[in-house]
C-alpha cells in the first residue's frame, strides 16, 4: 500500500519561491503550488487579413489574461511598419487557458489617425477604431508618454459616447486598452503633459462603471442597481490564493449588508451607507495600481503596488463611506510603519486627507464624507539583517593583530638607529593605518539600531487603533528609513579612510622594496619621506571625501552607507549589487587596482631577488628553501595580497565562497600579528633584547673560536711548517626591515 507523500509546508514547483508560507509563483504558472498552467501554449491561427488574403499567423506564448502579438508584421511600406498585424487573448475557461480569435490591425492606422475619426466616426466604427487602439498599446513597454496621451484620449471619447456600454465589443477593447496603458513604464507617466489627460480618464471611468460590468488584467468595473430598500452597498474584492490575478478575484456587490467583512481574504472593500435612494445606480472601479495617480507629495520608491477604488452613485447620496485595504507584501523584507486614508483630489492632482480618518485592527480601516477615488498609502521600512555581534574568535584575532601591531610600531620606532630613515617610516605608517582600522572595526562596526530593532517585536498591523483624525496625515514616501544614527555614518567614513589608507601604504611599501633591492645600486629620489606621506594620507583622503559629496546628503545616510552595519553600501533597495552604490567605485576598484600593482611587485621581487640571483647583489652563502618561502610570505603579507581573496568570495557557488570568507576572515583578521612574527620576532635585535630583558630563558654564553691553521713553504726549509691561531666569529649588523629577506651586501 502507497501512501501520498507528505509535501513541506511551503513546497512550490515550477521556480515558485516560498514566501511567508506561501509560493510566489512566476507568472506562467498559479495555484497554491504553482501547479497550474497559466498560459497558452505556441499558437498558429489562419486570418483573413484582408479581403480574400489569408494568412498564417503564429503566436508565442501567451499568458492568461493577457494578449498575444502575432510573430507577423505590417508591411514596411505601410504607417504601422514593422508593428505586429495582430493580437490575440488567452483567457481562463474554468481551469483551462484558452486561446480568443485574434484581432486584426489595420495596417494603414496609428493612434493620432485613430484620434482624429474618433469624434465623427459611428457606432458601425467605434469596435473599429477601439480594436485597433487596443492592438497598438498591445506591447506596454514600448509605450511612450505621447502615445499614452493618445491612447487615453481615445479611451476617454469613445467611453463618453452615447449608449456605448450597449457595443460589448467597443467596450472591452477601449477597457484592455487602459488595462495595457497601466502595464506601461510608470516613468513615461512622471510628466506634466498626462495630469489632465490621466484625470479626465479616470473621471469618464467613474461614470463609466454606472453602467457596465468588465473586468481586465489591471481594471475591473461593476455596476448595480440601487432598490427602494438599499441601505448599504457592500463592494469586496476577493484574491483568489489559487490563482492570483484580477481575473481570478472574487468581486462581490451585495446590499444591506451591517458592515464591512471580516473575511481576512478580502484584499479591499467599500461600503456605501445610502439615503435618499432615487432607484439610481451605483458604480466601482477598481485599478490594480496607481500609476493614473501621480503624487508630487507622495512618491514611491519600491515596487509595491497600491490599489484604488472609486464608488460613484447615481440617483441617490450617501451619509458616509467605510473601507477596509488587506494589503499584500512582502512581510519578510518589510515591515508596515503607518498608513493614511486619502482621495484623490482633481481640484489640486493630489492626494488629500480632507475628510477622511483611519484606524486599523486586522484591516487598514478608513471613513471618509464623500465618494470619489480612494486609496490607502502606506509606509514601510525594510527589514535590514543586523550583522550579528561579532563571534569570539574575529576578537580573539583582531586583538592579536592590533598586539601584534602595537609591538611592530613601537619596535620599529625604537630600533630605528639600526636602519634607514625611510624603511621605518613605511612600515610605521601601515601598521598605524592597520591598528586605527582594527581598533575602530572591533568597537563600532555594529549599528545601535540593531539593538532598538531587536526590541521592536510589534509590528504596525498589530497595533489596533480607533478611527482617528489627527493622525490621518498625508505620507511622503512609502519607504521609511530607519532612525538617523550620526555614530555609525562617522564610523564608516572613518573605516573607509583608514582601510584606504592602509591599502595605499602596502602599495607605497611594495615601490620601497622595488626601489631598494631592484634598484640597489640607486639612492633614492629626494624628499622620498615626505612625497610618500602625502600620498599615503592624502589620496585616501581625497577618495573619501569625494564620496561623501557625491552620496551623502542630511537625513539620506544610506545612500553612502549600509543599515545593517557601519560600512559603504553596496545594495539597492531591491538588495541587488548597484553599479551606483559607492561600494564599487569607491572601495573595490581602488582596492583592486592596489592590489593588482602590489602583485606585479611582488612578482618582481619573487623571482628577481628572493628566487633568484641579482648581478647586481652578491650574497655570502646559499639561502635555504625555507628561508625563502619565509621571506615570500613576508613580502605577502606586507603588501597585502591575501586581500585578494575577499574577491574570490564574490563567486556566486554558496559552498566556495563560504571557504573562501571564512580563509579571508582568518588570513585579515590576524594580519597584525603575522607582520609582527615576520618582521619584529624574527629579528635578531628582538630576540637579542628579549634575552637581555628576560635573562632567565638565557642560555649561558659559551665563546666558541673559528680554528685557523697557515701552512708556509720555503725553500730555505727542507720541511714545510706550520702556524695555528683561534680567533672569534665576526658579527654583521642586520637591516631588520628586511631581516626575513636574503642576506645582500
Amino acid at each position: 500500500e502507497t501512501t501520498e507523500p507528505v509535501l513541506p509546508p511551503c513546497f512550490c514547483l515550477n521556480d515558485g519561491v516560498c514566501q511567508d508560507g506561501a509560493c510566489v509563483c512566476p507568472e506562467e504558472w498559479v495555484g497554491s503550488l504553482c501547479e497550474l498552467v497559466n498560459f497558452c501554449e505556441v499558437s498558429i491561427y489562419t486570418a483573413n487579413i484582408s479581403e480574400g488574403i489569408l494568412k498564417n499567423l503564429t503566436f508565442q506564448r501567451i499568458i492568461v489574461g493577457k494578449y498575444g502579438n502575432s510573430a507577423e508584421k505590417c508591411e514596411h511600406n505601410t504607417v504601422n511598419g514593422n508593428h505586429s498585424i495582430a493580437v490575440r487573448m488567452c483567457s481562463r475557461v474554468g481551469k483551462t487557458p484558452t486561446l480568443q480569435p485574434p484581432q486584426i490591425l489595420n495596417c494603414n492606422a496609428n493612434l493620432d489617425s485613430l484620434a482624429s475619426q474618433v469624434e465623427t466616426a459611428d457606432s458601425s466604427n467605434v469596435s473599429a477604431i477601439a480594436s485597433n487602439t487596443q492592438i497598438l498599446t498591445s506591447m506596454p513597454e514600448q509605450l511612450t508618454t505621447q502615445s499614452i496621451s493618445t491612447a487615453a484620449n481615445i479611451a476617454v471619447r469613445i467611453l463618453k459616447k452615447p449608449d456605448i456600454s450597449e457595443h460589448s465589443q467597443a467596450s472591452v477593447a477601449i477597457m484592455a486598452t487602459v488595462s495595457q496603458l497601466l502595464d506601461a513604464n510608470e516613468t513615461q507617466f512622471n510628466n506634466d503633459n498626462l495630469i489632465d489627460v490621466t484625470a479626465s480618464l479616470t473621471r469618464t471611468m467613474e461614470e463609466f462603471s454606472l453602467t457596465s460590468n468588465i473586468t481586465q488584467s489591471n481594471i475591473a468595473i461593476q455596476s448595480v442597481p440601487l432598490k427602494l430598500n438599499s441601505s448599504t452597498i457592500l463592494f469586496s474584492a476577493q484574491r483568489d490564493m489559487a490563482l492570483g490575478y484580477i481575473q481570478s478575484t472574487k468581486l462581490e456587490v451585495q446590499e444591506n449588508v451591517p458592515g464591512l467583512t471580516g473575511d481576512l481574504s478580502t484584499e479591499v472593500q467599500i461600503l456605501l451607507n445610502i439615503k435618499n435612494n432615487n432607484n439610481g445606480r451605483v458604480g466601482f472601479v477598481l485599478y490594480q495600481n496607481g500609476k493614473f495617480f501621480q503624487s508630487r507629495i507622495y512618491k514611491s520608491r519600491s515596487r509595491f503596488s497600491k490599489q484604488i477604488i472609486s464608488g460613484n452613485i447615481d440617483g441617490g447620496r450617501t451619509s458616509g463611506v467605510e473601507l477596509a485595504f488587506s494589503p499584500k507584501y512582502n512581510t519578510s523584507q518589510f515591515q508596515l510603519r503607518d498608513h493614511a486614508c486619502v482621495f484623490w483630489d482633481y481640484t489640486t492632482n493630489d492626494w488629500s486627507t480632507t475628510g477622511c480618518t483611519k484606524g486599523r485592527d486586522q484591516f487598514l480601516r478608513c471613513k471618509c464624507n464623500h465618494t470619489t477615488n480612494f486609496a490607502v498609502l502606506m509606509a514601510f521600512q525594510i527589514k535590514y539583517n543586523y550583522a550579528k555581534p561579532l563571534e569570539y574568535i574575529s576578537y580573539i584575532g583582531i586583538g592579536l593583530s592590533i598586539a601584534g601591531l602595537v609591538i611592530t610600531i613601537l619596535f620599529q620606532i625604537f630600533t630605528r638607529k639600526t636602519r634607514k630613515s625611510s624603511i621605518t617610516w613605511m612600515l610605521v605608517n601601515l601598521c598605524f593605518a592597520m591598528l586605527i582600522f582594527n581598533i575602530i572595526f572591533i568597537s563600532g562596526i555594529e549599528n545601535r539600531n540593531a539593538k532598538n530593532h531587536s526590541s521592536d517585536t510589534t509590528s504596525y498591523d498589530q497595533q489596533y487603533q480607533t478611527y482617528d483624525t489627527t493622525s490621518n496625515t498625508l505620507l511622503t514616501s512609502d519607504l521609511v528609513d530607519p532612525p538617523a544614527d550620526s555614530w555609525c555614518t562617522a564610523v564608516a567614513v572613518l573605516l573607509h579612510y583608514f582601510l584606504l589608507a592602509t591599502f595605499m601604504w602596502t602599495a607605497l611599501n611594495s615601490a620601497q622594496l622595488y626601489l631598494l633591492l631592484l634598484r640597489a645600486m640607486k639612492p633614492l629620489p629626494g624628499r622620498f619621506i615626505v612625497t610618500m606621506s602625502v600620498i599615503g594620507w592624502g589620496i585616501p583622503a581625497i577618495v573619501v571625501a569625494i564620496t561623501l559629496g557625491t552620496t551623502y546628503r542630511e537625513g539620506k545616510a544610506l545612500n553612502y552607507r549600509q543599515e545593517e552595519f557601519c560600512w559603504l553600501a553596496a545594495l539597492d533597495e531591491n538588495q541587488n549589487f548597484s553599479m551606483e552604490k559607492p561600494m564599487l567605485w569607491s572601495f573595490l576598484l581602488p582596492v583592486a587596482l592596489i592590489l593588482l600593482f602590489n602583485f606585479i611587485m611582488f612578482i618582481n621581487i619573487t623571482v628577481s631577488v628572493i628566487w633568484n640571483d641579482n648581478k647586481d647583489l652578491t650574497r655570502n652563502k646559499k639561502d635555504s628553501f625555507m628561508k625563502k618561502m619565509i621571506s615570500t610570505i613576508s613580502v605577502v603579507v606586507v603588501l597585502g595580497i591575501t586581500w585578494t581573496v575577499g574577491y574570490l568570495m564574490l563567486i556566486n557557488h554558496k559552498e566556495t565562497s563560504l571557504v573562501f570568507s571564512y580563509v579571508f576572515c582568518i588570513l585579515n583578521a590576524t594580519q597584525g600579528l603575522q607582520i609582527c612574527i615576520l618582521y619584529t620576532f624574527r629579528s635578531q635585535i628582538f630576540k637579542k633584547k628579549i634575552s637581555e630583558v628576560f635573562l632567565v630563558f638565557s642560555v649561558p654564553e659559551i665563546p666558541v673560536y673559528l680554528h685557523s691553521k697557515t701552512y708556509y713553504v720555503s725553500k730555505s726549509h727542507l720541511a714545510k711548517h706550520s702556524r695555528e691561531a683561534f680567533r672569534q666569529p665576526e658579527t654583521f649588523s642586520e637591516d631588520t626591515s628586511l631581516s626575513t629577506l636574503p642576506n645582500h651586501r
